[in-house]
Parts: structure tokens; C-alpha cells; sequence
């Protein structure tokens, strides 16, 4: 989950919603994505959808069966849906978004017994850290400055 963390961070110095993630295979990463909705203008650019994406097309194979998705925010249903359809085995969720999550928080899409894949899903890991970049970000996201916040500026932003 610190991967994904990474991840998010990334998103956030872009100014894009931290949202992080990563597929492992057999323990070892094999894609990274963060949420570039904004920079490509494409409201499919989630972080989740990026790394399924970098993931089948490394392994040359949509079904990812054998992999893991770590991701810092509880996935939206279109991702929960993409995470059914690349055949993901297990899911590890940081924090919960009880606004728009589809893994447990409005609706529980990867678990729904009517699909024809199930996700042994995880949830909390790394919960405080994913949690708080998503306030901190929204609290810069309503800082009346004239750019853009880096995390480095983070704690003076806090303090004003």
C-alpha cells in the first residue's frame, strides 16, 4: 500500500483527486497507476482503470487472475466493474469513500454473488495515511491561493 500511496501522491502534486494504485503478480509490482482525469480530460482516467490497463497490456493477457490491486480510495462502481472483468483475485482497499464507493460503502459490487467473479477484498490497510490525503487535498483544493499547493507546503497551509 505505500506503493499506491506513492501513487496518490503523484496525483496530487498534479492537482488531480490522490488516488494511487498498483498490481502485484506473484509479489512483485508489476503496474502503477494514479487519477489523470483532469490532465487527459478523460473521465475514465482513474488510477484504478490506468494500472488494469498497464497491467494486461504488460502481461499481454486481460485476465489478471493472479494479481492483487492495492488502491488508497475504496474504487467507484466503473472501476469496481473493471475490476471484476480483468478477473482481479484480491483487492486491498486503504480508506472507504462512504460518497461514491462500490466495494462497500453505497453498493458492493465486487462481492455481489449474482456476478460471475468475485474479489477477496481487504480493507483499512494504511487507512489514516490514505484517509488524510484525500482531506488534505480537498482543504488545498478550497485554498484561495493563486497556484496550486505542493505537499511540501502542506503543514504551512494547515497552520494559516
Amino acid at each position: 500500500m505505500n506503493e499506491a500511496l506513492i501513487e496518490a501522491r503523484k496525483a496530487y502534486e498534479k492537482g488531480e483527486v490522490p488516488v494511487g494504485a498498483i498490481i502485484t503478480k506473484k509479489g512483485r509490482i508489476i503496474a502503477r497507476g494514479h487519477n489523470l482525469k483532469e490532465y487527459l480530460k478523460d473521465p475514465t482516467a482513474h488510477a484504478e482503470i490506468i494500472c488494469i490497463r498497464d497491467a494486461a497490456h504488460k502481461l499481454g493477457e486481460w485476465r489478471l487472475t493472479e494479481c492483487e490491486l492495492y488502491v488508497t480510495i475504496e474504487p467507484c462502481c466503473m472501476c469496481a466493474g473493471a475490476i471484476i472483468q480483468a478477473r482481479i483475485q484480491r483487492l486491498i482497499i486503504g480508506a472507504m469513500d462512504p460518497k461514491a464507493g462500490a466495494v462497500g460503502s453505497l453498493l458492493n459490487v465486487v462481492e455481489d454473488e449474482r456476478f460471475n467473479h468475485r474479489v477477496i477484498v481487504r480493507r483499512g490497510v494504511l487507512k489514516e495515511e490514505s484517509s488524510s490525503l484525500m482531506k488534505d487535498f480537498f482543504r488545498h483544493l478550497r485554498y484561495k491561493g493563486e497556484r496550486w499547493p505542493s505537499l511540501a507546503e502542506g503543514a504551512r497551509l494547515e497552520s494559516e
